[in-house]
């Protein structure tokens, strides 16, 4: 199984993350898609290989095929959207937010699976990236749509313990250099 396969490869030091990676994925309350939908676009977000190696299988086993590829889009779009928006969060020349962002986003609005688990994963994407104006955005359509404050932060939980598992793993990588 993926997960214990990362369980072995942390070091003894980042035994809270072991313990996490069982929790927030292993024991997780998330309907199925959800979950592994949030894994796999939250994997592709950190650009870690080995994090992305051991999870990618399992996600591709339990999701749909149009899941699978909403969940790689949704980390996708928020690569660039994260970037975008956060920059212009940042700017203090605020005249930048009122221009038309001429971009490409076509798959926010018709990702080919539930529009929650789209707005979950790229929520959960945004989290990794740290953009707070898209986190702000997403959460706002998941609250309306119904969705619980405990799913959103179940979401919160995967995206920090994939992205602090990548970290790990990419620096020890380095250390055997």
């Amino acid at each position: 199984m993926a997960l214990d396969e990362l369980k072995a490869a942390l070091p003894d030091y980042a035994k809270d993350l072991k313990l996490n990676l069982g929790s927030v994925i292993g024991n997780s309350d998330l309907p199925e898609q959800q979950l592994w939908g949030t894994v796999l676009a939250c994997a592709m977000a950190t650009g870690s290989a080995s994090v992305l190696r051991e999870l990618e299988p399992e996600a591709k086993a339990v999701l749909k095929p149009e899941a699978y590829e909403a969940a790689k889009g949704a980390a996708a779009i928020m690569a660039m959207n994260n970037v975008y928006y956060r920059t212009l969060h940042l700017l203090s020349d605020k005249e930048y937010g009122t221009m038309r962002a001429g971009l490409r986003m076509n798959i926010i609005g018709n990702p080919g699976v539930d529009k929650v688990d789209f707005e979950l994963w790229s929520f959960a994407v945004s989290a990794i990236n740290g953009c707070g104006q898209c986190l702000d955005s997403h959460e706002g359509v998941l609250r309306k749509a119904g969705v619980d404050r405990e799913v959103i932060q179940a979401a919160i939980k995967v995206a920090a313990t994939v992205q602090a598992v990548a970290a790990v793993l990419d620096a020890e990588a380095q250390l055997l250099r």
